[in-house]
């Protein structure tokens, strides 16, 4: 469930309790998210509350679009973390000195784009057909970004 309150008078001064006390003339819409999971198993629920602000007035994005924009932004934000995490089992990688995280990061970032530029829907799947087919994947490689 979604909340947004569009009160200029509340809004503009919202930023007044930070550091600098300097209000945002801009902010629109303070919008508070409720979220509320049913564990499969358990069946306790669990429920989770975040804010957001946004420079959108009512008029340009109503709480039903506010929901829709929030819902896009986090699907962007998750989905290479996610695959990355998953697939890849980033998380539980030892790689943790020097620039070797970053360096295996990027490899791996990249192979996702090149798998998803190739058409590829699961990630997962096109890392089992590369892995059975070594010329395919290099040839993806090879010709990365050529047509």
């Amino acid at each position: 469930m979604l909340w947004a309150l569009a009160d200029a008078a509340v809004n503009g001064h919202a930023g007044e309790a930070g550091t600098h006390r300097a209000a945002w003339p801009h902010l629109a819409q303070v919008c508070r998210l409720e979220r509320r999971r049913v564990h499969c198993r358990t069946g306790q629920v669990e429920r989770t509350v975040s804010y957001a602000i946004t420079s959108l007035p009512p008029t340009q994005a109503d709480a039903g679009r506010l929901l829709a924009l929030w819902r896009g932004h986090w699907g962007i934000e998750n989905r290479l973390p996610w695959v990355r995490d998953v697939t890849f089992g980033e998380d539980r990688s030892h790689i943790r000195t020097g620039t070797a995280p970053q360096t295996v990061a990027a490899c791996r970032n990249l192979v996702i784009a090149l798998l998803r530029q190739a058409g590829a829907t699961s990630i997962a799947g096109a890392l089992r057909t590369s892995a059975g087919r070594p010329a395919t994947a290099i040839r993806l490689v090879a010709t990365a970004g050529i047509p």
